[in-house]
């Protein structure tokens, strides 16, 4: 089958895809992968080993000063809704149309669809032109279910299916706005429920999420399938753990890692707070620390014996050799730190970010996960101890690990895929 996939977002939103590309294209599919990041040029000049044809559009959407301006926004936001009509106008919009144009050439060459669970134009350029559309959904928060909550505290099936009908109500309101302007445009019928009608394919919808952590509710539709993380830890980007971060593993008590991925200030200012932050943490539960930062020289700190300041590093090869990770909770290091069967310490910044924190806390992998408006340097060093002194975390860590290894996503993908729509594909190709 020629299969068109096409993401959005930042690293946690490109690499499933790039994993399932790869694994579609060695599995004998035609797929060509359309990406746009929001705020990086780091997919510019990347190649696919399966021969996965890639474009690289409208990216980054953003200049590094202005998504960090919007980070920032959005982190004081405390209504989920705002913040993600916030982040769709500032991130999102300015490449619109480019997304929509790429997603209307791949709708006239491919026999499939595959998009990430945001992109509304891929889904319209797929119906206006006729051809099934997949939807990929990188967090099993986005799909309804009487079974959880769509806020913090579940309520019953009753409480839950309430709550879900004023969530997706509210949805409507915020976004529904945006798909519907590319339908009106293309003469198409407007949705009354994006989460329903956009977010889900009535065709499938692949929720890639480990089934050790999301099990498949037996009120979903049955075109919604768990597939597993969709994972590709080797991948060129993540690059070897260099000779100074080897050293500095060798030389003592294995470290806590700690990071807040791409929610990293870049601003000198606002960096140094959080690392110093981390640092002050990291002293006061007297552990070894590795600390992820771009800048922290120029911030004016300094490694030493028990604290190293790094730029990048191999999640899937250093998170194994670490006690703990200290994380802000977005799916991709989630997934990471899992696999790597490594309690966590959560510090969301965004309310999806919460949702991962109140996921891992209720496996018995992390403690209640704290929030970047309201931590201080006492209140993260208490929530390390607690993890670090805490047998039962390190050990569901690991059993949760274990679980993982034992699946495949990207091959369960394949094999939806296929199954799915192999008859349809040899059809059209005849």
């Amino acid at each position: 089958m020629k299969i068109g996939m096409q993401t959005w977002g930042s690293h946690g939103d490109i690499r499933p895809f790039l994993a399932l590309a790869e694994g579609l294209q060695t599995a004998g599919h035609d797929v060509t992968l359309v990406i746009t990041c929001v705020d990086s040029a780091a997919y510019a000049g990347i190649t696919s080993a399966a021969g996965v044809q890639l474009r690289i559009i409208a990216s980054p959407v953003i200049a590094p000063d202005e998504a960090e301006r919007i980070g920032a926004a959005a982190v004081r936001m405390r209504n989920p809704m705002t913040q993600v009509a916030s982040l769709m106008d500032h991130c999102y919009l300015p490449a619109e149309e480019p997304m929509f144009v790429a997603a209307r050439q791949l709708s006239t060459e491919c026999d499939v669809l595959i998009g990430h669970y945001f992109l509304h134009p891929l889904h319209v350029a797929a119906e206006h032109a006729g051809k099934p559309y997949v939807s990929i959904v990188l967090s099993h928060a986005a799909v309804p279910s009487a079974c959880n909550c769509p806020v913090n505290h579940p309520f019953g099936r009753a409480g839950n299916r309430f709550l879900w009908w004023l969530t997706r109500t509210a949805m409507q309101r915020a976004l529904s706005r945006y798909s519907n302007r590319l339908r009106k445009r293309m003469n198409l019928p407007l949705v009354r429920d994006v989460v329903n009608e956009v977010w889900l394919s009535r065709r499938l919808t692949l929720v890639g999420v480990s089934p050790a952590i999301c099990a498949r509710q037996p009120d979903w539709p049955q075109a919604v399938q768990v597939t597993g993380f969709l994972d590709m830890p080797n991948m060129p980007l993540e690059g070897d753990i260099g000779a100074e971060l080897a050293a500095f593993l060798a030389a003592g008590e294995a470290p806590v890692y700690m990071t807040t991925g791409s929610w990293m200030p870049r601003d000198i200012a606002l960096q140094s707070n959080t690392l110093q932050l981390f640092t002050q943490a990291a002293r006061l539960a007297g552990c070894r620390a590795i600390i992820q930062s771009r800048d922290a020289q120029a911030c004016g700190f300094t490694s030493d014996n028990n604290i190293l300041y790094i730029g990048a590093a191999p999640h899937h090869a250093v998170f194994p050799r670490c006690r703990a990770v200290v994380h802000h909770g977005g799916a991709g290091t989630t997934q990471s730190v899992t696999l790597a069967g490594m309690p966590s310490v959560v510090l969301a910044h965004i309310s999806e970010q919460e949702h991962w924190g109140r996921e891992l806390q209720r496996l018995g992998c992390a403690g209640k996960p704290l929030h970047v408006r309201s931590v201080t340097p006492r209140k993260l060093a208490a929530r390390i101890t607690e993890v670090l002194q805490s047998p039962s975390m390190a050990q569901q860590a690991q059993a949760v690990a274990r679980a993982m290894a034992q699946e495949n996503g990207v091959a369960a993908a394949v094999r939806i895929i296929g199954e799915t729509f192999g008859r349809e594909g040899r059809r059209i190709a005849a």
